[in-house]
């Protein structure tokens, strides 16, 4: 739901709006009635109080007067049915004097019947001014201020004010950020270390000809950083800081972006030396190719990247004006804002390894009160392929799970707790299995656990449990890698795959069936043996070729049916591919089979523990481990 500012001008003017509802629809309207009517109500003596004015007699009846007849009527009429609840009492009577007439005699009526009356003659200059005029004319004003501060950027000139970009603009003094509070991405750091030189002494630089990049395209997955990093180089420089997103550019009005990018620079130029960062650049700089192919292409986004890449050529570098962007899909900018002179630097912010992982724990450990005992290393060493924001939500689930369980202080089995949640959803102890599934599951897993601790080329299992996910597992085997793997050999893929169908093996030798707990394992199975074969080129049979594309560098892999391969290729590719996890398969079977008793007795233990991990893990596995064969010989 999107956050609506009030302006402090609609509380009276709601309050005018009711009263006139009020006034329209819950009173009772007066009722009208002939002069002569007034004369014969006055002669039956049926009036309580009048009001003489030049145009008009304003009376109220009686209450022990009882209204019959056409009155009556009229009566019923001018109360409706809001107004039901009123007396008769509450009724105004309302008859039109005649012009020139003199109301001596009615005066002297009243007088007679002893009716309280007054006279004045009405002005109602001001009540038609207000009514007719002022409060019109607010109410269009107040649209009108609505409508301004939704389209237009707030103020009350906003809809004038269109073309203005809507950055967020801070001060030198305004950005707290520096490089000390952005850790485990040590090479950008030094990258932009120049940057952050040349806006304090751009003299040094320019001295022996050398300019500054126009522009640094910070590139990495989310979550690495990239925003915290571009504003600890305005925190660094002390200069002013430019903020916003890509996707602030594009209106529904043809113009508009490419106007606000106009005043962008325009801004820049006069606050230099300042930085500008655009975050998510993809939104503003998509390719341009193939546009006349693109149904609905969105002329605006065309034009406001034109005119970017316009205002880019157009300022000068030495003036102190540095263009920072960021974005997680560089695959899909234009290739004309990637050329020299414009975006002439691209740093990659990538993942963080083990050491960069402990030292971003530690930056976001300042923030709550861990116990001095934290063990830092194996926290990081736990949270392989996390990123920066991440490892900061992991800190303050950790902190907000203490604070539940009434601890003093934030301790490791907290943060270890946090990082299982993180990555394997909250645990469901309410969902209560049926003893056959829960047998089930318990082979399952230790199947997994099993071919894990047997292949060579497989990672420590440190914990297996059968406790229910919230995000549908019904357990889990874990393993962690002792270090950071940069690349991975074509035997570790095939143990990795054989360790994904051990869970479905171990049901088929125990059961003789099959269940539908498999299926996330059988997909991560073939979609690692797709990529063997389509793009590491690791098919024997089709060799050292690739045929698959990837869809972005950072967000995944998108694999479908090879779009440069022929009919053929495509089914070998199917067949090769089936051959692989074929092969694993029978590997797992091979390995579960010579330890069947040892398998029976692991998914035992973890059967009545629920959950198995440091010694008690180690022994277990330990002891599955042992052939059957060399448990008789012994």
């Amino acid at each position: 739901m999107k956050n609506v500012k009030f302006s402090i001008w609609y509380l009276p003017a709601a309050l005018l709006l009711l009263l006139m509802v009020q006034s329209l629809f819950v009173a009772p309207r007066p009722v009208q009635v002939s002069y002569s009517e007034l004369q014969d109500l006055t002669e039956r003596n049926a009036i309580e109080k009048a009001l003489i004015t030049s145009d008009e007699i304003r009376f109220q009846l009686r209450p022990d007067f009882e209204v019959t007849g056409e009155l009556g009527k009229k009566v019923d009429e001018a109360k409706g049915v809001v107004g039901s609840l009123a007396s008769d009492r509450t009724i105004t009577f309302v008859a039109t004097r005649p012009p020139g007439l003199d109301v001596a005699p009615l005066v002297a009526d009243l007088t007679k019947h002893h009716v309280e009356f007054s006279g004045e003659i009405a002005d109602d200059f001001w009540r038609t001014l207000l009514i007719g005029w002022l409060l019109p004319f607010g109410l269009i004003l107040l649209m009108w201020n609505f409508i301004a501060r939704r389209m237009g950027g707030g103020g009350a000139a906003g809809a004038l004010s269109f073309g203005r970009n809507k950055a967020k603009i801070y001060g030198e003094d305004d950005v707290e950020a520096r490089f000390s509070d952005v850790a485990g991405i040590d090479e950008a750091k030094a990258e932009l270390e120049s940057v952050v030189s040349f806006l304090r002494d751009p003299a040094h630089f320019q001295r022996l000809g050398g300019r500054i990049p126009k522009g640094v395209l910070l590139v990495g997955p989310p979550g690495t950083g990239k925003t915290l990093l571009a504003r600890a180089i305005a925190g660094e420089a002390r200069v002013p800081f430019f903020s916003i997103s890509g996707s602030e550019f594009i209106e529904m009005f043809v113009g508009l972006g490419a106007a606000r990018v106009r005043d962008l620079f325009e801004q820049a130029k006069g606050k230099a030396p300042c930085i500008v960062f655009i975050d998510e650049l993809d939104a503003v700089g998509k390719s341009r190719a193939g546009a006349g192919l693109q149904m609905g292409r969105h002329d605006e986004q065309e034009q406001t990247l034109n005119q970017l890449l316009v205002e880019m050529d157009g300022f000068d570098a030495s003036k102190g004006v540095v263009l920072l962007a960021a974005t997680n899909r560089p695959e899909v900018l234009d290739p004309a804002l990637l050329r020299a002179g414009r975006f002439d630097r691209r740093i990659i912010v990538e993942l963080p390894d083990r050491v960069g992982r402990e030292k971003i724990l530690r930056v976001h450990l300042k923030s709550v009160k861990a116990a001095s005992d934290v063990d830092v290393d194996g926290i990081a060493a736990r949270t392989p392929g996390f990123s920066g924001a991440d490892l900061a939500n992991l800190v303050n689930e950790a902190a907000l799970l203490a604070a539940q369980k009434g601890a003093v202080a934030v301790e490791t089995a907290h943060f270890l707790e946090a990082a299982d949640r993180l990555m394997t959803g909250l645990e469901r102890r309410s969902r209560v299995l049926r003893p056959e599934d829960k047998t089930l599951v318990a082979h399952h897993e230790s199947g997994h656990a099993l071919v894990a601790a047997l292949l060579e080329n497989s990672d420590p299992v440190t914990k297996i449990t059968i406790i229910p996910r919230s995000i549908g597992a019904l357990g889990f085997t874990m393993q962690l890698p002792t270090e950071d793997r940069v690349l991975m050999r074509r035997a570790e893929l095939l143990d990795q795959i054989a360790i994904l169908l051990g869970g479905r093996v171990a049901e088929e030798l125990v059961f003789g069936d099959v269940s539908t707990g498999a299926q996330d394992d059988l997909e991560r199975a073939s979609q690692l043996a797709r990529q063997m074969v389509c793009i590491y080129g690791m098919s024997e049979k089709l060799g050292p070729l690739s045929y698959g594309r990837r869809e972005s560098a950072f967000l995944g892999e998108v694999l479908g049916r090879p779009q440069s391969a022929s009919e053929a290729t495509a089914v070998a590719i199917d067949e090769e591919v089936a051959s692989l996890v074929r092969q694993s398969h029978a590997r797992a079977r091979q390995l579960l089979s010579e330890r069947r008793r040892g398998l029976d007795r692991l998914a035992q233990t973890l059967e009545s523990a629920e959950t198995l991990e440091g010694e008690a893990l180690t022994r277990a596995l330990t002891d599955a481990k042992i052939r059957d064969t060399e448990r008789l010989v012994a």
